[in-house]
């Protein structure tokens, strides 16, 4: 088993590694805007896409790990539709939008944090062992054939214990 360390410094760069957080489960409190660095920090729960290629296997064991994730050059944060008194809700990341001067992080259910950047600087770095699943994640847009057989992934069960220590 590899660990990802990944790093993007330009559109392309971050959509790969948005590829690669897809379905992340983000634990509220594992993530945190520190102004005098100018960072944005965040520990995941990502599926393990790189070892789940293809489709759906019925009985398959797939493996989540948990991973950090820092934005470099950031200025400000704004949170839209995101109770952020909620620390212990577990948010689960669909993408990673870049624009100019920005970076959002977009979850289900309408959530985005929006960085406000001077540039795209961000690392990826997994760390601890993966530990398995029997859920892989699932989206609307999957074929009539994945429908049909369509399984109900719970975040909380998939983040890997109590999400450990704060970011």
């Amino acid at each position: 088993m590899t660990l990802l360390r990944l790093k993007a410094e330009d559109t392309d760069d971050l959509q790969a590694i948005a590829a690669v957080l897809q379905d992340a489960v983000v634990p509220m409190r594992e993530m945190m805007f520190q102004p005098a660095e100018r960072r944005f920090v965040l520990v995941a729960s990502r599926f393990r896409w790189e070892d789940a290629p293809g489709e759906r296997v019925e009985g398959r064991i797939y493996e989540r790990i948990r991973c950090g994730i820092r934005f470099e050059d950031v200025t400000g944060v704004r949170v839209r539709d995101i109770d952020q008194r909620r620390r212990g809700d577990m948010l689960s990341l669909l993408t990673l939008a870049a624009g100019d001067g920005f970076i959002e992080l977009v979850f289900a259910g309408g959530g985005v944090i929006r960085m406000e950047t001077g540039g795209i600087v961000c690392h990826l770095d997994d760390f601890d062992e993966p530990w398995p699943t029997q859920w892989r994640p699932r989206h609307p847009d999957a074929d009539a054939a994945d429908d049909a057989d369509a399984d109900a992934d719970d975040p909380a069960e998939n983040a890997g214990g109590d999400g450990g220590g704060g970011a």
